[in-house]
């Protein structure tokens, strides 16, 4: 391809893949973690080595990854409450409900850690076996 034309990705299909995207446009924006990404085969990526690289991304690349996270985690609530909305029941654990969505650790709504990473390489890994 010609040098500075984007480049469009085809859509995954995936409800998160908006959130995939970004991650990994933030992510390539650090040095480091780019080469090891050019670098790292497939089972690297999929095993998890990868995601313990996050540690050593910028913080302003860690910053810009927990707004996304924030984000995602945001817009996820807004669809469990249009989808509870939609059927007027009241007393839903919102946590018991965002354990449906395997590609981020709802357990901590607002840091991208090295878990997310991981979590999200093997939701999309899984949806393509």
């Amino acid at each position: 391809h010609v040098e500075g034309e984007k480049v469009e990705n085809p859509d995954t299909g995936l409800y998160y893949d908006e959130y995939l995207r970004q991650v990994i446009d933030v992510l390539e924006t650090d040095k480091h973690f780019r080469e090891k990404l050019q670098t790292a085969d497939i089972e690297e990526i999929k095993s998890g080595k990868l995601s313990r690289e996050l540690d050593l991304v910028s913080h302003h690349v860690r910053t810009r990854l927990d707004e996304l996270k924030r984000q995602e985690v945001a817009r996820l609530r807004m669809l469990i409450k249009a989808k509870m909305d939609s059927v007027q029941d009241t007393g839903i654990d919102h946590q018991a409900l965002l354990k449906q969505f395997e590609h981020l650790n709802h357990q901590n709504p607002d840091k991208f850690e090295p878990k997310d990473l991981d979590m999200l390489i093997k939701a999309v890994s899984a949806r393509y076996k």
